[in-house]
């Protein structure tokens, strides 16, 4: 009978997956765009045209990967 489904809370895809998958992208966007912004900052403070910059987007991009790994490599 339709009276003995439990309701579904609003916005639950129903699976686990999704929300996984928004959480690596967010660490991988949000490394890449903090430690780019550190590096564009050492750059204008050192004045090495660009060199600060690629080195903190390479930094942001591993610390991203090591932190999706860190969280989600695991099989729960």
């Amino acid at each position: 009978m339709t009276g003995d489904q439990t309701p579904q809370p609003a916005g639950d895809s129903g699976t686990p997956e999704a929300g996984e998958g928004w959480t690596a992208l967010a660490y991988l966007i949000g490394g890449l765009a903090v430690w780019g912004f550190i590096g564009w900052l050492v750059d204008q403070w050192l004045e090495t045209d660009g060199l600060a910059t690629g080195i903190g987007f390479l930094l942001g991009g591993a610390g991203g990967v090591y932190l999706v790994i860190r969280r989600l490599g695991t099989p729960r």
